[in-house]
């Protein structure tokens, strides 16, 4: 078992406390507030021994980096929003239990995942406001 590093405890820290999943590039420029000096190397090493530990989850989403997001206790299946304007990703606390009706008889489904895609209130006000 790795021991905890400053490092490693800041990386933590920085993704338990974010509300969405993050970037390797959004979590090195947070945990720079609390180690300077951290380089991407370092994150994306201890990122990896998190995610491996069962800390954090990557969050796969076609076409983009990574994402990783805090594994909480009673965490429940969500699926995610990706922004197409600002590309951060959001947690989506719903699951359309319904679209299981859509699957071919005699198909059984072990798991299943969903990206919403479109812009977030901040990219969205941004957008309207210039029309």
């Amino acid at each position: 078992m790795e021991r905890d590093t400053r490092q490693r405890t800041a990386i933590k820290t920085v993704v338990e406390a974010s509300a969405r999943p993050l970037s390797a590039q959004e979590v090195l420029a947070a945990a720079q507030s609390q180690v300077p000096g951290i380089g991407i190397a370092t994150v994306y090493r201890n990122l990896k021994a998190l995610t491996e530990s069962g800390n954090v989850a990557v969050v796969s989403i076609a076409g983009l980096n990574p994402r990783y997001e805090a594994v909480r206790v009673g965490q429940h299946h969500h699926h995610h929003f990706m922004c197409t304007a600002c590309e951060k990703v959001f947690d989506v606390h719903s699951c359309p239990g319904a679209m299981l009706d859509a699957v071919p008889e005699g198909f059984k489904v072990d798991r299943h995942e969903l990206t919403l895609y479109g812009q977030c209130k901040d990219c969205g006000v941004s957008a309207t406001a210039l029309l």
